[in-house]
């Protein structure tokens, strides 16, 4: 997992003059994927992208409805709440890295807000591509927000040892492979995934896993000494995780149908997630030494239980199948972080920085896999009239209740080929010598993309030159 160091100078042991290095290299940003790609994206927004019949006050009020009836209403509470998770909620997760504050925020602050455009493009001509037109409204934007979430879970498995323009391409190749596999899922196999465990969390995971595999640095033991987190940096993490845990039953909640199903998405969500919580401050206690707690388990296996339920949470999962979700969830991620992640390094050469196996990757697949056993236990008798919008074939008899948990299981097979295939290509990009790759003893370090404030700069400037000239003897 992440490395504790303690603060003081030797935990800034730095870099040359990073500055002279890469400032050449960070200009490629401002001349490369950054302003093209915003003027391409603004040009097919001119083209295709117009309001929907709730948003375009011609046909809005063609139609005679009432103002209370706009879906707006009903959507942007859930969004507003989405969106503070993907800034805050995922941006402050990764200050962890105790030099890398700066870059966890703002790169994730690029990469979503450029995630957004370009996924509102993509999605919108899978699913709201009418008479040449895409149609946008609050749940485009929702939408987006999740596709966003996909792009920054998988910048956990690389954090630290990557550029912004790298990011900026992966995002442009994700953006277009996530839009597929949510088209494959769920408009052609039909598969029920709303909070988007496999969607988004597994997705994004084996993306940014197979990804990081690609990218391995063999000499990144050059810059161990600022992989851990210090004290302040991971009490702003919690911060993130805080804002997660809060807001996740929006989350899971945001795209269901309204009525029922929202709220029981809502409920199932919040009980996983205290039930994920109290078994990683369980289970972080019993395998820590000491029997004390462990920051890095309590800041992301606690969250778990929101990944679990992701595609169950709108199903008849029951408030204590939910409990069991969650408590499942937070054990097996807490108990990753412990063991796999340092095994996944040594032997499969996956360098996964936010440890993004153990809280997207696992509990992502556990969740489809509960998908499809509740898929499989769906009688007309639990759900009764409400099984229509859960389920929609069962209730129209055109599926049975295992072929649903079939096509469920189906799909979860999809995704990993998707993000694997996706993450090889990515990966595979993103080596081009022409981007904004960091040296290796020059990871985790935000003077090499970001003008740092005195104090941090001086004691960084002074054992680097010491640094550089025993690398070049």
């Amino acid at each position: 997992g992440q490395r504790r160091q303690e603060e003081g100078p030797g935990a800034l042991t730095a870099l040359g003059n990073p500055k002279e290095n890469h400032g050449l290299r960070f200009s490629i940003v401002g001349g490369g994927p950054g302003e093209p790609s915003q003027g391409a994206t603004a040009i097919l927004f001119a083209v295709f992208v117009r309001y929907n019949h709730e948003t375009d006050a011609a046909l809005w009020h063609w139609h005679n409805h009432s103002n209370a009836d706009n879906e707006f209403y009903f959507r942007y509470p859930s969004f507003q709440d989405v969106h503070t998770m993907i800034f805050v909620g995922f941006g402050f997760l990764m200050v962890f890295l105790q030099r890398y504050g700066f870059s966890s925020v703002g790169f994730t602050f690029l990469s979503a807000a450029f995630a957004l455009q370009w996924s509102t493009l993509v999605q919108g001509f899978f699913h709201s591509f009418h008479h040449g037109h895409i149609h946008v409204g609050v749940e485009s934007m929702i939408d987006a927000d999740f596709c966003a979430g996909a792009v920054l879970i998988s910048f956990g498995a690389i954090l630290g040892k990557t550029g912004p323009a790298q990011l900026l391409l992966m995002a442009l190749l994700e953006v277009v492979l996530f839009g597929l596999n949510e088209f494959v899922l769920l408009s052609l196999l039909r598969v029920k995934d709303a909070g988007g465990s496999m969607t988004i969390h597994a997705f994004g995971a084996y993306f940014g896993l197979v990804l990081s595999r690609v990218l391995y640095r063999p000499q990144l033991e050059k810059s161990k000494h600022r992989q851990g987190s210090v004290y302040r940096s991971d009490l702003f993490a919690m911060i993130g995780t805080i804002f997660l845990w809060i807001f996740w039953p929006s989350f899971n909640s945001a795209p269901t149908t309204l009525g029922d199903g929202q709220h029981r998405s809502a409920l199932n969500t919040y009980y996983s997630l205290t039930a994920s919580t109290l078994s990683t401050f369980a289970l972080s206690a019993l395998v820590g030494r000491d029997g004390r707690l462990d920051m890095v388990h309590i800041q992301n296996a606690a969250l778990a239980g929101g990944v679990v339920v992701g595609t169950s949470a709108e199903m008849m999962l029951t408030p204590f199948g939910a409990l069991v979700a969650g408590f499942l969830a937070g054990t097996v991620s807490t108990l990753g972080y412990k063991f796999f992640t340092p095994t996944l390094e040594s032997k499969l050469k996956v360098q996964d920085t936010c440890g993004v196996h153990n809280l997207h990757g696992m509990p992502g697949v556990l969740g489809a896999l509960l998908g499809v056993l509740v898929a499989g236990l769906a009688t007309h008798e639990a759900y009764g009239d409400g099984l229509e919008s859960v389920f929609p074939l069962l209730a129209k008899g055109q599926r049975s209740a295992t072929s649903q948990a079939m096509h469920q299981l189906f799909g979860l097979f999809v995704t990993l080929i998707f993000a694997s295939v996706g993450g090889s290509l990515g990966g595979l990009l993103l080596r081009l010598p022409f981007l904004d790759s960091p040296p290796d003893s020059q990871c985790y370090e935000d003077q090499v993309y970001w003008e740092v404030p005195g104090e941090h700069e001086d004691l960084a400037q002074g054992p680097l030159r010491a640094e550089e000239l025993e690398t070049q003897a």
